[in-house]
């Protein structure tokens, strides 16, 4: 590891057009970044930036704030399937904050950190959305997410478990 002042940087390109300078570091905690830095090395500058094509500018920038929060996370797991990230929905307080964003946001960083391969962040944004319907009736649900009812009257009286 080098000893230089200043942390490496890459370049990454959102899908409109935004070129967003980034330490290494940060941009590593997407597991396609890293991979893709491992590929191609030193080549990435900013005339030559990542592209992240599925990204736009603003969820991006919401993306690298969460990743430069947990910079100094350990790394994850590949495959990290524990059982306390599975059956938890407790978030912690910094997370919180960070997602109280409209639901168009926040869908949109749960898209991005899917794509981005960001397991930790994904599992965020999955608990923030399980904790805004936990304990709700369906209808409070399809309120909340503003989700049609499209089953005929008929279908909405027989049980769910009626073939």
């Amino acid at each position: 590891m080098s000893e230089s002042t200043s942390p490496q940087k890459v370049w990454l390109a959102s899908n409109d057009s935004a070129n967003i300078e980034v330490d290494r570091v940060v941009a590593e905690r997407s597991m396609l970044i890293k991979n893709m830095l491992e590929d191609v090395g030193d080549e990435i500058t900013q005339g030559n930036p990542i592209p992240i094509p599925n990204v736009n500018e603003a969820v991006l920038r919401k993306v690298i704030e969460w990743c430069d929060h947990h910079r100094n996370d350990p790394p994850q797991a590949q495959d990290d399937e524990s059982d306390a990230r599975k059956k938890t929905t407790d978030i912690e307080e910094w997370d919180q904050k960070f997602m109280q964003v409209d639901q168009e946001m926040l869908f949109e960083i749960i898209l991005a950190s899917n794509y981005l391969d960001i397991k930790p962040l994904l599992d965020v944004g999955c608990k923030t959305v399980a904790n805004m319907i936990k304990g709700k009736a369906p209808e409070e649900i399809r309120k909340t997410f503003n989700i049609t009812n499209d089953f005929t009257p008929r279908r909405r009286s027989r049980s769910a478990f009626t073939p």
